[in-house]
């Protein structure tokens, strides 16, 4: 299955080396080096896998002719004026579902992250960075499990957290999965859109799924002995215990999350 490829990477850090890997894999890969360069695409939405990875201003936002903002682009960044930003967004939001190859989409995922890993976040890199990191993928659990490892990956370079004493791995994990499993119920129609906002001081994570949402207060109470042997309920309560700050919006479809920094002078190669 050939698929239509677009990267947007102003400085080269991703674009060449993923052309070539995804290129003799028969894939048909657009590289361009701005944001307006990808706006000035008439068809943006026709490709199966966008990856931006650009440096922001504080701000930056440009619509299109027609004053929208494609939906794979990163949504508008906001920070601090001195910050070194960057915008990274994996999209695969129009990823052909008629089509749809879970092992295939997985694949280019690993691809895309391990490259980003090894060869970019780099802790010298990374130390100074505020990022904000976003994913549109359809519901699979495996797709999931990439970019946790990914997240974990990249909160622990900047010393968020102590992989080996945190258990942020299992409040993440518990929310991915309850997007997919509950929210979205595996669709493959439906995406999951997992947004990341990382510093040295935190890490704020955001989970929406596409499904009706919940009333998190009807949620059996799970420390109540008349739920002891109940499941419902479990997931929700290792959320709020992880981490510092839990909230659902009205509709219950999007968690935000906040991790504050454990130890920000301790920072793993």
């Amino acid at each position: 299955m050939h698929r239509q490829i677009l990267i947007i990477d102003d400085h080269d850090d991703l674009a060449t080396s993923l052309e070539e890997v995804f290129a003799s894999e028969g894939h048909v890969v657009t590289i361009v080096g701005n944001r307006a360069d990808a706006l000035a695409i008439e068809n943006i939405e026709s490709y199966d896998l966008v990856v931006t990875d650009l440096d922001v201003l504080q701000n930056e936002q440009k619509p299109d002719a027609n004053g929208n903002i494609p939906v794979c682009l990163p949504e508008t960044i906001v920070s601090n004026a001195e910050d070194h930003v960057k915008a990274f967004k994996l999209c695969a939001a129009n990823f052909r579902r008629s089509e749809f190859n879970e092992d295939e989409l997985k694949k280019m995922v690993a691809t895309i992250l391990d490259f980003k890993i090894r060869y970019i976040d780099k802790v010298e890199y990374v130390q100074e960075l505020h990022e904000h990191i976003q994913f549109e993928l359809p519901s699979a659990i495996s797709l999931m499990h990439i970019v946790l490892e990914y997240l974990m990956k990249r909160v622990a370079k900047l010393g968020v957290i102590n992989p080996e004493q945190s258990n942020l791995f299992v409040a993440l994990d518990e929310a991915f999965v309850n997007a997919v499993k509950h929210g979205n119920k595996f669709d493959a129609q439906k995406l999951v859109r997992i947004s990341a906002i990382v510093s040295k001081q935190e890490a704020r994570f955001t989970i929406e799924d596409e499904g009706e949402g919940f009333d998190v207060n009807s949620i059996p109470d799970p420390l109540d002995p008349a739920n002891l042997f109940k499941t419902s309920g479990r997931g929700v309560l290792f959320i709020y215990n992880i981490m510092d700050e839990v909230k659902y919006n009205e509709r219950g479809n999007r968690l935000t999350m906040v991790k504050k920094s454990e130890k920000p002078s301790d920072v793993v190669a």
